[in-house]
């Protein structure tokens, strides 16, 4: 019989771990400083400004989304002022997102602080550490992702 391993000791629930703490951390971060912003609708924003041409769905793969949790995110996005939502002139189907100048700016004022909680994040995380660290998460994803069994 195979001894089960501490969950301490799964790299996977390290790395769920250490993501949740630092999107916990960082949400904290934008409330303290007076940002009526969620890291998810930030995210999104961010998404839109980078990628003008973008769908819904393609925000979902994009944030880690499903398709509800994407149009619930964007309707208070529009109730905020932050994003407007207008039906594409040729095909019904589909919708124009652009971010407003409201939305700019709060994208701006909040890069600093988002900045500023990497830095605190990574802090004592060596340069190589991030670069062996980033290139093991990038094989798991690829090995996931093109996995055939």
């Amino acid at each position: 019989i195979k001894i089960m391993e501490k969950l301490d000791s799964i790299i996977f629930y390290n790395i769920d771990k250490a993501i949740r703490a630092y999107r916990n951390y960082a949400q904290r971060q934008l409330k303290e400083n007076g940002f009526n912003i969620t890291i998810d609708q930030w995210l999104i924003i961010k998404a839109i400004l980078e990628n003008p041409e973008i769908t819904q769905n393609e925000i979902g793969n994009l944030v880690f989304k499903d398709n509800a949790s994407v149009t619930r995110i964007i309707e208070l996005l529009v109730k905020s002022e932050f994003i407007t939502r207008e039906v594409h002139p040729n095909d019904r189907r589909k919708t124009n997102l652009n971010v407003t100048k409201s939305g700019k700016k709060i994208i701006e004022k909040v890069q600093n602080l988002i900045e500023n909680n990497r830095s605190i994040a990574l802090e004592n995380v060596s340069k190589e550490e991030l670069e062996i660290m980033n290139s093991a998460l990038l094989k798991i994803s690829e090995n996931c992702i093109n996995t055939k069994k």
